[in-house]
């Protein structure tokens, strides 16, 4: 059940948990929360004004058991079932299983998710777009497999007048198709796939529905503009996509196995950093909660 807009907005300063802030701009990790454990109304209000706070949620090591994920997401509304189900984990189809081992445990080489690891938005190339996304660690390597978010709200706010007015009232066509084949060289999605998310266009200027702010909405699964040539359109995603990452409002997550991160996809943008796939073994599973079609 998801709280309502009233309760989601309201700010109390007493909260059933500890705050540290993960930077000073974005993000901050909540203590003593055991979702492990359920997560009744009241404590689900809190996290929710949190979440609206920070943008970014960390949550301490613990073991959480798939079903317990799934129930947490469905907290917040309706969960994605991903189009890609080759990803989908047994009995769960509301994740999707990020790995590189083979049946018997091994690492096979190969990176799971390559899209992963460009600056994107989860959900985007539908019309109703990702709300949160929650990810859990099960296995990491030694090295490489961080994550990193960068605030949307302050890239708006840092963007010169002449882009502000440039970009006011375009809007980008985001395609899965396009930006997984891009990343991987090859095509990972079949027919029946493809038909069933065909691209959609959303403005490359958002509102946040619930904070009011304004914010890009961007990221690698953006194709083309409407109405420009597809050239310059091109041109102008991939110049302002590199213009919306700041260091200083980048919070970057080196994981321990156990943890739990959920974000907004509303005002954010995330990507994956490389890792030895043939020697190291990394195991994500993922959710995302869908929330709304984008509007100005």
């Amino acid at each position: 059940m998801q709280a309502s807009k009233t309760q989601r907005t309201e700010h109390s300063e007493s909260w059933p948990f500890r705050v540290r802030p993960l930077t000073p701009k974005l993000g901050a990790e909540l203590i003593g929360v055991d979702l492990a454990a359920g997560v009744d109304q009241a404590l689900f209000d809190a996290i929710y004004e949190a979440f609206l706070r920070h943008q970014v949620l960390l949550f301490g090591t613990q073991e959480l058991p798939p079903g317990r994920q799934v129930e947490f997401a469905r907290r917040f509304g309706e969960v994605q079932i991903h189009v890609m189900n080759q990803y989908h984990i047994e009995g769960y189809p509301e994740l999707y299983r990020l790995s590189n081992l083979d049946e018997q445990g091994n690492p096979t080489g190969r990176h799971p998710d390559k899209g992963t690891l460009a600056w994107h938005t989860d959900g985007s190339w539908r019309r109703v777009t990702g709300q949160a996304t929650i990810l859990y660690a099960e296995i990491l390597p030694e090295r490489g497999g961080e994550t990193y978010f960068c605030d949307m709200y302050g890239a708006y706010e840092r963007l010169s007048l002449e882009w502000k007015a440039r970009i006011a009232n375009l809007r980008a066509v985001h395609n899965l198709d396009f930006s997984r084949n891009r990343r991987h060289g090859e095509e990972p999605m079949t027919d029946a796939q493809r038909q069933a998310v065909p691209p959609v266009d959303h403005p490359i200027v958002r509102t946040h529905p619930e904070t009011g702010r304004k914010c890009v909405f961007l990221g690698d699964h953006a194709e083309y503009v409407l109405g420009m040539d597809y050239a310059a359109g091109r041109a102008l995603i991939d110049e302002l996509n590199e213009l919306i990452v700041h260091p200083d409002l980048t919070y970057e997550h080196r994981w321990n196995p156990g943890q739990l991160i959920l974000w907004d996809n509303r005002c954010l943008l995330h990507r994956a950093t490389e890792y030895d796939a043939a020697r190291e073994r990394r195991v994500i599973r993922r959710c995302t909660v869908l929330g709304e079609t984008p509007r100005p």
